[in-house]
């Protein structure tokens, strides 16, 4: 077993340096550009990090590094460590069965797209009792009641366990997957989009749900989104990625009052406003080209001003 690494840091993950390199498709072996280029945080216990970017900028790499499952032929570099029941281990350290140790019982993570989140051969309870018995002890029938009362925990019915992914919501289906990532009572759940395939309304249930399971479990999250609206609400600190790299890291209110970067001024300043009524949405790169704050910076998109229709 490796041994825990000593550190005085009180973060429960520290992420130094990381470097994450796929197979190229011809060769088979890393490519010689990194997909996660030097990426440093930290998130600490009950903290919510919030990992934003455009798609490609390496969010989701980030995540499946962090949970273990990226190609067998990746190469990772830097320093992941985590602060486990035993101590801080160095994750990159760890070998396969040792991080299986971890994974679902201290890290869990919550897929982008519901839909596909599950099994549809198997239904909603089999898979949460079959999570259950692979990171605990507990009985069958023990295992049996704890995954009603998780399912009541999600709002959902303890009937919806009978059912098959197919049968349920989308909405539902995302609540069961959130009952098997948080079975096992993780320190760090990572939720990579989970809103995205939701409809507003949903949306909103679903970050009211994390939140809440946050506040009763003590959890970190760390939420991976390109939305930075939904940043605002739910995170404590943000990370901004661009080309796999961190081009900026802060507190929220940091972040939305005073951005530093450009791309990040971008982000913020290419969401779409209310006063007005756009044929054609600016994008980031409008707004990296330009200088100014970020209402100097939506006077110069060029758009005739003929496009704009005021009001709602």
């Amino acid at each position: 077993m490796t041994e825990a690494v000593s550190t005085a840091d009180s973060a429960l993950l520290t992420v130094q340096g990381l470097r994450v390199f796929l197979p190229s498709r011809a060769a088979g072996e890393p490519s010689g550009s990194p997909v996660v280029d030097g990426l440093s945080f930290q998130i600490g216990i009950g903290q919510t990090l919030g990992l934003v970017g455009e798609s490609g900028s390496g969010k989701t790499m980030t995540a499946l590094t962090l949970i273990d499952l990226l190609p067998s032929s990746a190469r990772v570099e830097g320093k992941i460590l985590f602060k486990g029941p035993n101590g801080t281990v160095d994750w990159l350290q760890l070998d396969p069965r040792q991080r299986r140790r971890y994974r679902g019982s201290q890290i869990a993570m919550i897929f982008q797209e519901p839909s596909t989140a599950l099994n549809p051969l198997y239904t909603c309870g089999q898979q949460l009792q079959e999570t259950l018995r692979a990171n605990t002890s507990l009985s069958p029938a023990e295992i049996r009641a704890q995954a009603i009362r998780l399912f009541e925990e999600v709002q959902l019915s303890p009937q919806m366990l009978e059912r098959y992914p197919h049968q349920l919501s989308g909405g539902q289906i995302q609540r069961a997957a959130i009952a098997c990532a948080i079975a096992s009572n993780p320190q760090l759940l990572i939720a990579d989009e989970p809103t995205t395939a939701l409809d507003v309304t949903v949306q909103a249930e679903i970050l009211r749900l994390l939140w809440e399971l946050q506040q009763h479990r003590q959890m970190a999250i760390l939420f991976i989104t390109h939305d930075l609206n939904l940043v605002a609400e739910l995170a404590d600190q943000v990370v901004v990625m661009r080309r796999g790299q961190a081009v900026e890291q802060g507190s929220v209110e940091q972040i939305f009052r005073d951005p530093q970067h450009p791309y990040t001024r971008g982000l913020l300043a290419c969401r779409p406003v209310l006063e007005r009524r756009l044929r054609r949405l600016p994008t980031v790169q409008d707004f990296l080209e330009k200088g100014g704050s970020p209402e100097e910076q939506w006077q110069q998109v060029e758009i005739p001003a003929a496009v704009r229709v005021s009001g709602t």
